[in-house]
């Protein structure tokens, strides 16, 4: 599990400053890709027993 918490963790930081990035730049459409993967990632790591944090 060490490997898939260490990648869903750093999917999850890397779309949440990307969706920070395309919301500071104004592109809607890419803020919305970007927070519907992130919903995504969320669900995949909470249905696997993951806290989803990365704080």
């Amino acid at each position: 599990m060490g490997e898939f918490l260490a990648e869903i963790k750093g999917r999850i930081r890397e779309t949440h400053r990307s969706l920070q990035a395309a919301r500071a730049a104004g592109d809607d459409f890419l803020a919305d890709a970007h927070a519907s993967e992130l919903e995504d990632l969320h669900r995949i790591a909470a249905r696997n027993g993951v806290d989803p944090s990365f704080g």
